[in-house]
C-alpha cells in the first residue's frame, strides 16, 4: 500500500471516519435522497437512466439504447416496457431496418423528466448548498477524476 493510500484509510482523529467511510455515508445519503424524489414519480433508477438516455441522444434503437445503459437487451427491453407501459415512452418500427425498433421519448416522458431534473436540482441544493461556490468546484473536479 502506498503512503498515500495508508493516510487515506487511517482514521481522522477528529471525526473517527476514514475518508472511504465518508465518501460512502455520503454516496447513501444520495441514494436514499434519490429514491424519496422519485417517488412521487414511481419510476426506478433504471427506467429514469434510459429516459435521460432518450431524451440526451433521441429516438435509437433498442440495441443502442442497450449500448448506451451497459445493459443486456432483455434488460433494456423490460425497462422500455416499463416506461411505455406508463406512457413515458414509445416504440414504432425503424423504417430502414423491418426487424429493428426504434424507442423515442413522448411528451408525458419529457415533462416528468423535467419535473424530476427540478426535484433533484432542489434536493442537490439542499446538500451541497453548504459549500462555497470555490468547494463545489473542487469536489466536482475530484468526482471526474475519481469517475474517469
Amino acid at each position: 500500500m502506498s503512503q498515500d493510500r495508508g493516510r487515506t484509510a487511517r482514521r481522522d482523529s477528529a471525526s473517527d471516519e476514514t475518508l472511504p467511510e465518508a465518501f460512502w455515508s455520503v454516496a447513501r445519503r444520495l441514494r436514499d435522497t434519490s429514491q424519496e424524489t422519485l417517488a412521487p414519480w414511481d419510476i426506478t433508477p433504471s427506467s429514469l437512466r434510459a429516459l435521460r438516455v432518450l431524451a440526451r441522444h433521441g429516438t435509437m434503437r433498442l440495441t443502442d439504447l442497450s449500448d448506451h445503459l451497459h445493459i443486456a437487451p432483455r434488460s433494456t427491453t423490460e425497462v422500455v416496457d416499463a416506461l411505455e407501459s406508463r406512457g413515458l415512452a414509445e416504440r414504432r418500427p425503424d423504417p430502414g431496418d423491418r426487424r429493428a425498433t426504434l424507442v423515442e421519448v413522448t411528451g408525458q416522458g419529457a415533462s416528468v423528466l423535467d419535473a424530476i431534473r427540478a426535484a433533484r436540482g432542489t434536493e442537490a441544493e439542499r446538500l451541497f448548498g453548504r459549500l462555497s461556490q470555490t468547494d463545489r468546484a473542487h469536489l466536482a473536479r475530484i468526482l471526474r477524476k475519481l469517475r474517469d
